[in-house]
């Protein structure tokens, strides 16, 4: 399945989980264009085996006004080490008015999760300029669903709806006339792609995110709307009527697009919902590293060489949590397939840089890196400048060069020797003030002091909180756990020398 339909960890993983936390918070949220709640996308580090993903709720930014969605659902898929999993098909009830009276289940509502959003930067210009010209005709190479599930000699898909002798559709994005080919195939692992899922979430996102509530009603009205004859004609496996929905939503977007709604929208709004980035993410990663996931469980026990991955909540907590803005730098050391370093330029828009030492990882991210600029562009996004390296990072000139200017550095230390923790200490030497480490084990003792016998050591650069992640926020186990946010700060240590001399 997809990179972002997954994080979610199969249940029987070594690591017990402790009972989910709970966490209550009051939230005051601003006008949005509208909200949703989708499923699923990712993120990386070292540590053990690759993960599955689960998508949050959305908060669509500044508008008119806020809307609810008929999206505000929230679904788990299972979850195993081996295949990234894709989200749960959506079923739906037939309302009393449908001619047809055959009742079809309908998925049980999606609690309501606490919107997500970033600190909105108004300097950020969402746009992608080239992509939503008039005039923009140029072809960029991208892999087509089609490309990845279809019917074939692999036999790992079969015809989503029996009433249809021709399978392949195309659907539209909110830029260009380029669009992505489908099969409407059904996979026979039901944690492998599913392109009817697919194609269902991006139909909702694009209507809840690009489209003001009026302009979105032909598409999301809970009575006779697009998306709701979707999903009701994957649940009822009528081909012909899901056929007819995806024709009506191409020729509804391509409006819009056509009359500059979609640019004038998307001009108005300085921040993205979290399910839109884990869908663009999750899309990539489909299409790239779950052909190849298998690669990744190739580490050495013991070694700095192990690979697992932060999900992309996670991750967006840490942004919030760093105050990290598109004018500013984000390094991650040990950057795996670059899932971290894609959502930094996506979610936030900032510089992002990464760093990895694996073959295999790094090949995966060069490949992930290629097909999610084309993704963004498919979308209409701008993003931040993307840098992935090859190599050890404390030996990289560029990581070196970047990590001066660096705002902030994610470093998943988890299952790094003594060694190269300390080597990163020294690294972090010429780490400008201000600039926020985040890590998973702490760079600095607890309870660790100045004194005159180690006041020279780079450990009183650094000031440290605590903070805690909640289940469910990495690849290696479903239980939650403790981070560190340190903030290299020489205040405390030129005081105590002031005092000694």
């Amino acid at each position: 399945m997809g990179f972002f339909d997954h994080f979610h960890k199969d249940g029987t993983a070594a690591l017990k989980a402790q009972a989910p936390r709970t966490r209550k918070e009051v939230v005051k949220s601003a006008p949005s264009l509208t909200s949703s709640s989708i499923s699923p996308v990712p993120r990386h580090s070292r540590n053990p085996a690759p993960p599955n993903l689960r998508l949050p709720d959305v908060h669509l930014q500044d508008a008119v006004r806020s809307r609810k969605s008929i999206a505000d659902r929230k679904q788990e898929g299972p979850r195993r080490v081996r295949k990234r999993t894709s989200p749960l098909q959506h079923r739906l009830v037939s309302s009393s008015d449908d001619s047809d009276s055959r009742e079809v289940e309908v998925p049980p509502p999606r609690k309501r999760i606490k919107n997500d959003k970033l600190e909105k930067s108004l300097g950020r210009s969402l746009r992608c300029k080239a992509a939503l010209a008039k005039d923009d005709d140029d072809k960029f190479t991208f892999l087509h669903a089609a490309d990845i599930a279809a019917l074939g000699p692999s036999n790992n898909y079969k015809a989503a709806f029996g009433d249809l002798s021709e399978l392949e559709i195309s659907l539209q994005y909110p830029s260009g006339h380029q669009q992505e080919r489908y099969q409407l195939v059904h996979p026979r692992d039901n944690e492998d792609f599913n392109p009817v899922d697919d194609m269902i979430r991006v139909v909702e996102l694009v209507s809840t995110f690009y489209l003001l509530p009026m302009q979105a009603k032909p598409l999301l009205d809970e009575n006779s709307g697009i998306l709701r004859k979707l999903r009701r004609a994957s649940a009822r496996k009528s081909g012909e009527e899901f056929r007819e929905g995806v024709l009506r939503y191409n020729k509804t977007i391509l409006e819009f697009r056509d009359n500059e709604t979609i640019s004038k929208n998307l001009d108005m709004i300085h921040s993205l919902p979290l399910p839109l980035v884990e869908r663009i993410l999750t899309q990539t990663y489909a299409r790239t590293v779950s052909l190849q996931v298998s690669a990744l469980k190739k580490y050495e026990n013991g070694s700095d060489n192990v690979y697992g991955e932060l999900l992309p909540r996670f991750i967006s907590k840490i942004f919030r949590d760093t105050g990290l803005k598109s004018d500013q730098v984000f390094a991650d050391l040990g950057s795996g397939v670059g899932n971290v370093v894609l959502q930094a330029a996506l979610e936030v828009g900032c510089e992002s840089w990464g760093c990895e030492v694996m073959e295999n990882a790094c090949e995966l991210a060069e490949r992930q890196e290629k097909e999610f600029t084309a993704r963004c562009r498919l979308w209409g996004l701008a993003i931040g400048g993307l840098n992935l390296e090859r190599g050890d990072f404390l030996k990289n000139h560029n990581i070196a060069k970047a990590l001066k200017r660096a705002d902030v550095v994610l470093v998943n230390n988890q299952a790094f020797t003594p060694e190269l923790n300390n080597g990163l200490m020294d690294l972090f030497l010429d780490l400008r003030e201000g600039c926020q480490i985040v890590s998973l084990k702490s760079f600095v003792p607890h309870d660790h002091k100045i004194t005159s016998r180690n006041f020279n050591s780079p450990v009183h650069l650094l000031n440290v909180e605590r903070k805690e992640y909640f289940s469910d926020s990495v690849s290696w186990t479903n239980a939650p756990g403790t981070y560190f946010v340190a903030k290299k700060d020489s205040t405390k240590l030129k005081a105590f020398l002031d005092r000694m001399s």
